[in-house]
């Protein structure tokens, strides 16, 4: 297998893992992805920008064998995925230095058990002449762990933006050509690996709009020949307001909840509100996660398992909890049958998310008419608190 060149001076040397269904044994793939790594050739240096998954070795090597010479490999980010192949390169050039932001050196020292004689730490905005080429360096931190930096090539205004900007998508088409499926896959990656840290990646937003870009190519998915489709989103999921959008994730174990359920999205569809609806049973987790880069209500609906939320419905809570999206009201509906916490419970594990708890609706055994009534007036509540944000 051979690098493929995407400009005069850069190639890329990836794998495509098409198979792959499961990141981190956490997020779903439902389009398989890729690792990128890429080859930047100057007069007199060579420099291999990131590596690729260990289990993809054999795709990867294979794509550096008829690469006579890397002086150096830089490590964007700690984590294994693009940093866990730098050991069998360093194997195979071994004169190679490795260069790292001030807190990579230790990460990379710790996981994968490089000597401190092969690092050369870069400060933040150091460049490197490789000649005719210059590669800048650009500490990005918390996108998505604390030593992450990005790279730009100056003269061919190229960013290598590693996890920044990424998707997971299994292509042989290096370059954006379908915009609507790369936007949702950069939307799904946003939302379970970026949101945590939107108040960080502002920041870096704000810093890489100095920079004149013309290709962004991320480490996982494909090249931005456009960049300002994904700047545009970045800037939307980052700064913008939540939609006028409700993200109902619910579990239902005799029906109560789930008439509640869709008694509700009936009330709010009648008032002009979207309503995203998951049954947390069979649901897409990243899906939800989507939903809640827009929504500005979350409502959980939940029947009560030994006197608290089921588990599910506590998972979700958990998960909007870790994510930190930019939501601003809470509600919960659901059904008990002798007493229980379950309202209490779930309030009580989302401690990050600054929200106004709208009055919950809890039913005792199956909806009556006043629960609906009751359900009613919550829709309205939420109607006339989005109207309120514009």
């Amino acid at each position: 297998m051979k690098p493929r060149k995407i400009s005069e001076t850069v190639s890329w040397l990836g794998a495509v893992d098409w198979d792959r269904r499961l990141f981190d044994s956490l997020i779903p793939l439902p389009d398989g992805t890729s690792y990128n790594s890429y080859l930047v050739e100057g007069r007199e240096k060579t420099v291999l920008i990131d590596t690729a998954d260990p289990p993809m070795a054999d795709v990867f090597l294979s794509r550096l064998e008829n690469v006579a010479r890397v002086d150096m490999i830089v490590s964007s980010h700690a984590e294994q995925d693009h940093s866990g192949l730098i050991p069998a390169v360093l194997e195979r050039y071994p004169d190679a230095k490795v260069i790292v932001s001030a807190k990579a050196k230790g990460m990379l020292g710790d996981l994968l058990g490089i000597a401190a004689e092969r690092f050369q730490v870069v400060a933040d905005g150091e460049t490197l002449d490789l000649g005719g080429r210059t590669l800048e360096f650009i500490y990005t931190p918390w996108v998505h762990w604390p030593e992450t930096m990005v790279s730009y090539l100056r003269e061919e205004r190229i960013l290598f933006s590693c996890d920044f900007f990424g998707s997971h998508i299994a292509t042989n088409e290096l370059f954006v050509t379908d915009e609507g499926r790369v936007l949702e896959a950069a939307k799904r990656y946003f939302a379970e690996i970026m949101m945590p840290f939107r108040t960080i990646i502002k920041k870096n937003l704000e810093k890489l709009a100095a920079y004149d870009i013309e290709m962004i190519t991320p480490s996982h998915g494909q090249i931005y020949g456009r960049p300002d489709l994904i700047l545009d989103a970045y800037s939307d999921w980052v700064l913008g307001k939540p939609k006028n959008l409700v993200a109902l994730p619910y579990v239902s174990m005799h029906d109560s909840t789930r008439r509640m359920v869709e008694s509700l999205v009936e009330a709010l569809t009648s008032r002009g509100v979207t309503v995203e609806q998951f049954d947390l049973t069979v649901a897409d987790i990243g899906k939800l996660a989507m939903s809640l880069v827009d929504a500005a209500t979350i409502v959980l609906g939940t029947p009560t398992v030994l006197a608290g939320p089921h588990p599910l419905a506590a998972y979700a809570a958990f998960l909007a909890n870790a994510l930190r999206p930019r939501t601003r009201f809470l509600s919960v509906i659901g059904s008990y049958g002798w007493g229980g916490k379950a309202v209490d419970v779930l309030a009580g594990m989302i401690p990050n998310l600054k929200v106004e708890l709208i009055e919950p609706v809890m039913a005792k055994g199956r909806p009556t008419a006043d629960t609906l009534q009751a359900i009613d007036n919550l829709a309205e509540s939420i109607a006339a608190r989005h109207a309120e944000l514009g």
